[in-house]
């Protein structure tokens, strides 16, 4: 009898000890969970224009957008999306109806502007201008996700200082409607608390340094647009950290 109540004894103490280990459902994985890599920050570029934007006669990566981005991701750190919608010989009525058709979301972190100098290349009536340059302010800034802190206006470059200005005459008058679209342009901005960016003079010096005119005798080279981001980029960083 003895015997059997020893023996009774050591199989309930290994009974309690099987319970106890059955007990501990911790599991190792939950209780030191391995560290995660934070999700890198999305930031998002639309650039809106014409011939200026989409960079005529550069190589892509020589463009300003794309120049601008750089500049900003050495900055920044993310995971950058560059949208363009620009094309050669638009004026502002070609650029509302290509935003209207591509319909892009209203999640951009920066929209840049610069639009006009096929207004007055083509002799559309100013008043063209006046109504429909105001218009494109609001789309990009509904675009921007409806702020107006998220949107850079660029000035219009001047063309009479390129070596086709020049050869096609009347500098003086073309240089003075430049002028006047970017004073319309300067002063609307201004008016509406929207950052607004001169490059005009930038380009005026392209017949006394002929690295800042592309190939095309024209457009801005790509030293050009890097001068354009230097002035740029300070009030697009404001943006995207606001």
């Amino acid at each position: 009898m003895k015997v059997i109540a020893v023996l009774t004894k050591i199989a309930c103490l290994f009974l309690l000890i099987s319970c106890s280990s059955n007990d501990d459902t911790t599991d190792p994985v939950t209780a030191n969970p391995l560290p995660t890599t934070p999700t890198a920050r999305q930031i998002k570029y639309l650039a809106l224009g014409d011939s200026y934007t989409i960079g005529q006669s550069v190589c892509e990566t020589c463009r300003f957008p794309f120049q601008l981005k750089e500049s900003i991701a050495n900055t920044i750190t993310a995971n950058y999306d560059l949208q363009i919608i620009a094309q050669t010989g638009w004026t502002t009525t070609n650029l509302k109806n290509a935003i209207a058709a591509q319909n892009p979301p209203n999640t951009f972190d920066l929209v840049t502007l610069l639009i006009g100098v096929n207004n007055q290349y083509q002799g559309k009536p100013f008043s063209l201008y006046q109504q429909e340059f105001p218009e494109l302010v609001t789309m990009a800034t509904i675009l921007a996700k409806g702020d107006k802190n998220n949107v850079i206006i660029v000035s219009i470059p001047d063309y009479a200082y390129t070596p086709y200005g020049e050869g096609a005459g009347n500098q003086a008058a073309i240089s003075a409607a430049i002028d006047q679209y970017n004073n319309f342009a300067r002063n609307y901005a201004e008016n509406n608390g929207i950052v607004f960016v001169n490059i005009t003079d930038i380009t005026r010096e392209g017949l006394n340094n002929p690295a800042l005119v592309a190939s095309d005798g024209l457009h801005p080279s790509e030293l050009a647009y890097a001068q354009f981001v230097e002035r740029i980029v300070p009030k697009a960083l404001t943006a995207i950290r606001n």
